[in-house]
């Protein structure tokens, strides 16, 4: 069934999650590939997250604000050489969120799937579990360290490793969910409550790409699409609120 009811009422039981959101949602309309003002945004909303709930928080975060790979690959360059490009603005993207959270006194590390040790941690799930337990917020950039995977096929493994509840999936761009179709081509388009992973995949519902909700499925991670850009509905999804599109 593509249509579900309401899921929680109350506090959330999610006590570890992963915040995946896209490079594009850190530019700015004037078309910035990171909007200062965005970021501040983000980082008094995390931050009021973790002033108000107990939760430990990592985040993925995307390049396409910079560089996709596969524009590179549509454009003749080599698919590989154009991903491990995409990583590495990834990382940018991490560096500059790093210091937007730290500037409102998060205590935050950025850890890579690519060496670069001058600048980030390695990736390391031992470790990474025990940055959040001691409360700091962990961003993952490059996304696995391999091309040809996306950047929530990253979100979805790294929930996995490290135990995560959900993966909360930010949107931009005023999408608040999932939908029967897209809202901005068809008028008909309804918003879905809950999902099935089984729905997503069969009828190629635009959530996340194919392989991170087949790693999600397997571990019976749910994902919550939600917009990010709204205020205050990070802070509320962990409060209890049933905003956006439930997948599981």
């Amino acid at each position: 069934m593509l249509e579900g009811t309401r899921r929680w009422e109350g506090e959330s039981p999610w006590k570890r999650v992963v915040l995946k959101l896209s490079g594009e949602a850190l530019a700015d309309s004037s078309g910035d590939n990171i909007s200062g003002e965005i970021l501040r945004g983000l980082a008094l909303e995390i931050s009021a997250v973790r002033d108000h709930h107990d939760v430990d928080i990592a985040i993925v975060v995307g390049g396409g604000n910079i560089w996709r790979g596969m524009s590179g690959s549509d454009g003749g360059m080599d698919r590989a050489q154009s991903d491990h490009m995409g990583m590495l603005a990834t990382v940018i993207n991490a560096l500059a969120l790093q210091d937007a959270l730290e500037r409102a006194e998060v205590p935050t590390r950025v850890m890579t799937a690519i060496g670069m040790a001058q600048i980030a941690e390695p990736y390391i799930r031992r470790r990474a579990v025990r940055h959040l337990e001691k409360g700091r917020v962990v961003i993952f950039a490059a996304g696995t360290g391999n091309p040809y995977f996306t950047t929530d096929t990253a979100a979805a493994l790294r929930a996995a490793e490290i135990d995560a509840d959900v993966v909360l999936k930010g949107t931009h761009s005023g999408i608040d969910g999932v939908y029967t179709a897209d809202p901005k081509i068809d008028a008909e388009a309804t918003l879905l409550e809950e999902v099935s992973f089984l729905d997503v995949l069969s009828q190629e519902l635009a959530v996340m790409d194919s392989a991170a909700i087949a790693v999600c499925k397997d571990n019976k991670m749910p994902i919550v699409v939600f917009d990010l850009m709204a205020r205050g509905n990070f802070e509320s999804i962990l409060g209890g609120a049933a905003i956006g599109t439930l997948v599981r």
